[in-house]
């Protein structure tokens, strides 16, 4: 008798196509920040930004049925931010977005840890399946990476120009953001949900 059995993260396109879409959606401002920067200057990419960012959500609400806590977040400091520099025409402030959020992303996963909580679960649960020792590694690696992705955030502003700072907020987070979720592979397999026997006839 022959046991087929799964991979443990084969690829499930029903659940992979929602991802894609949600990474376009998240994609989508930044390339209208980058393109209207690139044309205009800080605060006119701070406008445009602001309004597809809104547009990015309502299409997720509109095509998936549901906003990520995530890009809800991340919204919500884009247009608090993004009204104080068109207000005070300061561009500090959504040069400071990027800091903002990914510090509060990594304060809730390491603040969660402390009380015992892998918050990552409730983003990433109904992707993945892992023991608890696998949610609070993986938790613990998410939340040092947006630590890291804020100082960077913080070191380029302060020590670079503009238009550098808007083109590795665009091209250079999300292939970062992308090369360390591959990291994280082995840990998923690694902690994946011992398989349960099987039930059959031994003859």
């Amino acid at each position: 008798m022959t046991d087929k059995t799964a991979p443990a993260h084969e690829i499930n396109w029903d659940e992979t196509r929602p991802q894609l879409i949600k990474m376009g959606l998240e994609l989508g401002p930044l390339v209208v920040f980058f393109i209207a920067n690139a044309r205009a200057d800080i605060f006119v990419a701070t406008a445009w930004f602001m309004g597809a960012m809104v547009l990015s959500l309502a299409l997720s609400w509109i095509i998936l049925r549901k906003i990520a806590v995530m890009p809800l977040v991340t919204g919500v400091v884009v247009l608090v931010f993004g009204g104080l520099t068109l207000w005070l025409q300061d561009d500090t402030f959504i040069k400071m977005k990027p800091t903002i959020t990914n510090s509060l992303f990594a304060a809730v996963l390491l603040g969660g840890l402390v009380f015992g909580q892998s918050l990552l679960k409730y983003v990433f649960g109904d992707v993945y399946k892992l023991r608890p020792e696998g949610w609070s590694k993986l938790t613990l690696n998410w939340g040092l990476f947006f630590v890291a992705l804020a100082i960077i955030n913080e070191v380029l502003w302060r020590n670079f120009s503009t238009d550098i700072w808007v083109a590795f907020k665009v091209w250079g987070i999300m292939p970062l953001t992308v090369v360390f979720s591959m990291t994280q592979l082995g840990l998923l397999n690694k902690y994946a949900p011992e398989p349960a026997p099987s039930v059959g006839t031994q003859g």
